[in-house]
């Protein structure tokens, strides 16, 4: 470890390359045929949310229409068909290879009413669900020793971007992504992409996807950071991102599991950001600093969870691409990120697996944040429409059941259903909903 310390410091030098070259995964190197695999994935998502106390489905078709005429429903039912194939590297000293996808949503049920607001269908300039789209990528990659450096539309996992899976197709990114794995322990990576492509898109070249502000966009988006985890139950990660003429991000993350018996353990997870605006600062002025900290209890099938939650700064917590929040109390339909938001979670979760039922498990969550106080958010920053009070106020409950088939022919075939209601005062930027989600997946092979 000391000596990987001092090679992270001077640089890469000559003594360092025997612990580049030693067991590098492109020594065995299957072939590009011979390592390469296909995957295809069925899906089928219901999502329907009914908001109430005045709150109104403000996406798609709605938009067009005045607000006396817009409905109090949101409800999409589609089908999604998924496959990737991963290439494996050619043989040598430098391997090379591609990786590719193609998607295609279906609409099963919806309206030009209803649509857009759950994101499962992809809908025309009018706001009317399309019947069906689709979209691919491809991205080549390189790999010398244990590090990998790929060019292309891909998805991409880290806390600053990443790409979300959440609705009925997976996100994806194009531009530059470098994985490297030289060291044990150690996983490093880096980044920079010109734009990234939401769940329900059928085109890429609408910029990146940023989930609050409304701001002009920057053009670019770079990270680089990495996660260590040489220390028995620990887990350490950190990461440093630049959104173009935007803002500038760093991330921090902590996870420790301590079991103390065979049925017994007790985890601790840290996340924490930490945001200021840079360059021309398009979103307007932000100084934020958000963090969360959740300690779960579990004792064999039963699992008991409390987490706290806290952001410091007068502009909501903000990210780009849906999946680069790792914050916990992030949940079904609210991310409790307004600003100087305090917020607190409860939850329980069941493993029947002990029961003799393998593969099935229930959830329930209740999240209650205060103190949320916009009132003094940049006049002039991508934040202020959002309309935020100064005594702002809500709550969430979620309950979930989940089942994985674990034998027999439907083997891998998995099962969710949700119900999920917020509430919360007009000083909180949420509508008041009710949300049933229902979910079916089935990998063909």
């Amino acid at each position: 470890m000391n000596r990987l310390l001092a090679c992270w410091t001077l640089g890469l030098s000559l003594s360092c390359l025997p612990l580049i070259a030693h067991a590098g995964a492109q020594d065995s190197a299957a072939g590009f045929v011979e390592g390469s695999s296909w995957n295809l994935l069925n899906r089928s998502v219901y999502d329907r949310r009914a908001y109430r106390h005045g709150g109104l489905n403000s996406a798609a078709r709605n938009a067009f229409k005045p607000r006396s005429e817009r409905s109090d429903l949101a409800e999409e039912w589609a089908y999604g068909l998924m496959g990737t194939y991963t290439s494996g590297f050619t043989q040598g000293a430098v391997g090379f290879g591609l990786d590719a996808h193609a998607y295609l949503g279906v609409q099963l049920d919806s309206g030009g009413g209803r649509a857009g607001k759950a994101r499962l269908l992809s809908v025309d300039k009018e706001g009317h669900p399309k019947d069906n789209y689709s979209r691919g990528g491809a991205a080549v990659k390189l790999r010398l020793s244990s590090t990998v450096l790929k060019y292309g539309e891909q998805r991409v996992k880290t806390p600053v971007f990443g790409s979300s899976d959440s609705r009925l197709l997976p996100e994806s990114a194009t531009g530059w992504w470098l994985t490297s794995q030289e060291w044990d322990n150690l996983t490093l990576n880096g980044g920079h992409f010109n734009e990234s492509t939401d769940r329900n898109a059928s085109s890429h070249d609408n910029g990146f996807v940023v989930n609050y502000s409304n701001a002009r966009q920057g053009n670019s988006f770079d990270f680089l950071g990495g996660s260590y985890t040489g220390f028995e139950g620990l887990n350490l990660t950190l990461y440093s991102a630049l959104y173009d003429e935007t803002w500038r991000q760093h991330y921090l993350g902590a996870n420790y599991a301590w079991p103390i018996t065979d049925q017994q353990a007790l985890s601790f997870n840290l996340y924490l950001y930490r945001t200021q605006d840079t360059g021309e600062a398009r979103s307007g002025n932000i100084d934020n600093t958000t963090w969360s900290l959740m300690s779960t209890y579990s004792h064999a099938a039963h699992s008991f969870s409390v987490g706290y939650q806290k952001v410091h700064g007068d502009t909501p917590f903000d990210y780009v691409t849906r999946g680069a929040i790792y914050l916990t109390n992030a949940v079904a339909l609210s991310d409790f990120n307004g600003p100087n938001e305090a917020s607190w979670q409860l939850r329980y979760d069941l493993s029947m697996a002990e029961y003799g039922i393998p593969g099935l498990g229930f959830s329930a969550a209740y999240i209650r944040g205060s103190g949320i106080d916009g009132s003094d958010v940049d006049p002039n920053g991508g934040y202020a429409y959002l309309g935020y009070g100064s005594k702002g106020r809500h709550w969430e409950r979620d309950l979930e059941a989940r089942y994985l088939v674990q034998t027999g022919a439907a083997k891998g075939m998995s099962f969710s259903a949700r119900y999920a209601m917020h509430r919360g005062n007009t000083d909180q930027a949420e509508l008041d909903a009710d949300q049933i989600r229902l979910a079916v997946e089935y990998p063909i092979f």
